[in-house]
């Protein structure tokens, strides 16, 4: 049985990404938390950070269902774990106690998948909006994400997995403060407003947000957003801009439908194979799936990841005709536009 190998006692010199992806050159992650959990029995207006502690047994079929699936990458279920987040639920007083009990949790089940299963602490948006836009002080959101981490890291998470942002002076706050607490990071925004993320970050531009820094980032890359073929135009972005980067995709599956007042996903398991096989053609060395992504998606991932052999460079078009529309139509018509100057680029090189 594979026997982990402790990293909190010296976690800024381990980097544990890296270690994997020499040996599988391509990373899968977990799919959705949420949405699984809505089917586990989650109510609505629940927070789920709670189940850490009123249902731990949730949580590790959670994790273990991941990690059957396949998932080399599992996201500890702290994703609304600061203090900003929990007073919603007056659990802002418990915010080191939840984290490190998430953490705790998909560390139990990683050290026993008989392989190395990463675990990374989920670190998500505070909900507030920094100064000069709102009244949170960078600082205090510096404070208020290493709250969190320290939690994460005593729990035996190794990674700060920092996602679904959409301000850039927040994933910097967020990981200056992973590289306070001394755990490495990444970090994902979700580019769901004409192709960037609602504070205006387009995705080539990711790559720079931590610039600076005393640490770098293990991976940078997109999660949630609109659909498949939205965060796979975002990945070319991403990976044109810096190719030898760590991109990470974690796309929604598929499109989010109401049915009565249910929240359903287009995406069938066929569908995010072949948004993998894409993916990993794109240059994406992490890819996962976010919401709609049951346990079912991610063992057609798997199974889809391992059998593939990494063909030519898609262009939006072709992602299109695989996966199905953008719904983002400003973002299509840009890299559409991106991808015939780049054609155009070529030819006259030529």
């Amino acid at each position: 049985m594979f026997e982990f190998q402790d990293t909190k006692a010296n976690p800024m010199t381990s980097n544990p990404i890296d270690a994997l992806l020499a040996e599988k050159g391509v990373l899968l992650a977990d799919g959705a938390t949420g949405t699984n959990l809505f089917a586990m029995g989650l109510e609505a207006g629940e927070a789920p950070e709670l189940l850490n502690e009123t249902a731990p047994d949730t949580i590790t079929s959670l994790h273990q269902n991941f990690v059957d699936a396949g998932a080399d990458i599992i996201l500890t279920n702290s994703f609304g774990g600061t203090r900003h987040r929990l007073k919603l639920h007056h659990a802002q007083d418990r915010v080191h106690a939840l984290n490190k009990r998430a953490a705790e949790i998909a560390r139990a089940v990683a050290d026993k998948a008989g392989r190395k299963v990463i675990v990374a602490g989920s670190v998500g948006p505070t909900g507030e909006l920094l100064v000069p836009l709102g009244a949170m002080t960078y600082d205090e959101a510096v404070d208020a994400f290493a709250e969190q981490i320290e939690g994460l890291k005593e729990g035996g998470a190794e990674v700060a997995w920092i996602e679904t942002m959409s301000a850039p002076g927040e994933i910097r706050a967020a990981a200056e403060a992973a590289i306070r607490v001394g755990l490495p990071y990444t970090y994902t925004g979700s580019f769901d407003t004409a192709g960037r993320t609602m504070m205006g970050l387009l995705p080539k531009d990711i790559h720079g947000v931590a610039d600076g820094l005393s640490q770098a980032p293990l991976g940078v890359g997109a999660n949630c957003g609109v659909g498949a073929s939205d965060i796979l135009a975002s990945l070319l972005d991403m990976t044109e801009a810096k190719p030898e980067a760590t991109v990470i995709v974690k796309g929604n599956c598929g499109i989010p439908e109401f049915r009565g007042t249910e929240i359903h996903y287009s995406g069938t398991p066929e569908l995010m194979a072949d948004y993998v096989r894409l993916a990993v053609d794109g240059g994406a060395k992490i890819i996962g799936g976010c919401c709609g992504t049951s346990f079912q998606h991610l063992a057609a991932m798997r199974k889809a990841l391992d059998a593939h052999t990494r063909a030519d460079r898609p262009t939006v078009e072709k992602i299109v005709e695989r996966i199905g529309p953008m719904r983002n139509k400003v973002a299509t018509a840009n890299t559409a536009e991106t991808s015939e100057a780049r054609r155009e680029r070529r030819r006259s090189r030529a």
